[in-house]
């Protein structure tokens, strides 16, 4: 069992082999054992998905950037399968600080944006708040940070 609470801050950033699956509209969109999972205090992981592990023609630049006081700027994409777009389901990080380098080019999804997200199998719950895009299994535990009353955290 993890606890959010054990995370660092700043953020670690480590390799993981567990299988990540992303289905959208029936499709299945990401299909990887080579991403990333950032690890922050009071959130779950957030998985980062190499480009070459998503399938071919489903990103498409969205609108909007953010900044990460540790990561950099993001850039947003939508999903798009079929006639089906889903705006803003995921980011990236074109330039990351240097700390975050391995990320360059790998897509983050919000699970609360697409059908459906597995880590080893397992069905993810989205984090509440639907800003920070962390995905809850079975072995982390809270409480979170992204719901109502949260943010001074």
């Amino acid at each position: 069992m993890e606890s959010v609470w054990d995370y660092p801050r700043p953020p670690r950033l480590e390799r993981t082999t567990s299988r990540v699956t992303i289905v959208q509209a029936g499709q299945t969109i990401v299909d990887s054992d080579r991403c990333w999972r950032v690890l922050e205090t009071s959130h779950p992981p957030v998985y980062y998905v190499p480009r070459d592990d998503i399938a071919d023609g489903v990103l498409q630049p969205g609108t909007g950037r953010s900044y990460c006081e540790f990561k950099g700027v993001a850039d947003y994409w939508d999903v798009v399968v079929g006639e089906e777009r889903v705006h803003q389901a995921g980011w990236s990080y074109a330039e990351p600080t240097p700390a975050y380098a391995e990320l360059a080019g790998a897509v983050a999804f919000y699970p609360s944006r697409v059908d459906e997200c597995r880590v080893a199998g397992e069905v993810v719950q989205a984090q509440e708040g639907d800003f920070y895009g962390g995905w809850i299994t079975a072995d982390i535990t809270g409480p979170f940070k992204g719901g109502p009353g949260t943010m001074g955290w």
